[in-house]
């Protein structure tokens, strides 16, 4: 695709961006540092759909950037994805959390906050037009079926939702949970397997 081509759409995910950082849509950007938007090219094959964002992502106003996108990172290198390739967002674009001290703990959002960010969501993937969208855990995919989902029950299957191709896995933070448990191995090799399902979709000719 020429930049010609790509430039209206580019355009318009910056407008979009934009506007997103005054967001009152829900409550939560009043204790939030910043919105957090999806960042990556405009025509990236693969969307990768997070929860929200965490204290690192928070602060630093980017996507998958703490513990659990360092992991995430590891596992694309694997997989030979490149992440600057790909678009990576979140369903809800605040931090929702609890102060404890000087701690910031991680609340997981409601289907308020869900169901409040879910236009910006469909916006960015009207814009990028990926050809594959992968919902990273139970939050993501709920944002995008608009329904409650069972991860367990389609995960690692491609689902033909509307106009989108959508693949269901689990966020990397799981992972990060297991870390010290017998688990980890066995789901890390999955999640490996299926992000080379995904980029055989994405990269088929």
């Amino acid at each position: 695709m020429t930049q010609s081509a790509t430039l209206p759409r580019q355009n318009k995910l910056e407008q979009l961006c934009a506007e997103a950082q005054s967001c009152r849509r829900c409550e939560l950007y009043k204790h939030a540092t910043q919105t957090v938007f999806g960042e990556g090219p405009i025509d990236a094959p693969i969307f990768f759909v997070a929860e929200q964002p965490g204290d690192k992502e928070d602060s630093a106003g980017r996507p998958l950037i703490g513990p659990a996108g360092k992991l995430f990172d590891s596992c694309l290198n694997e997989a030979h994805i490149d992440r600057a390739g790909c678009y990576i967002t979140n369903a809800v674009k605040h931090f929702r959390h609890v102060q404890r001290g000087k701690r910031r703990l991680h609340q997981r959002p409601s289907t308020s906050h869900i169901e409040a960010c879910r236009w910006w969501l469909r916006q960015e993937i009207e814009l990028v037009r990926p050809k594959i969208i992968v919902a990273l855990g139970a939050v993501a995919a709920r944002s995008l079926f608009g329904k409650p989902v069972k991860i367990g029950q389609i995960r690692g299957r491609l689902q033909e939702y509307e106009d989108d191709f959508i693949f269901v896995t689990i966020h990397p933070s799981y992972l990060l949970r297991l870390r010290a448990q017998t688990g980890f191995d066995r789901e890390r090799s999955l999640f490996l397997e299926e992000l080379g399902k995904i980029s055989q979709f994405a990269y088929a000719t």
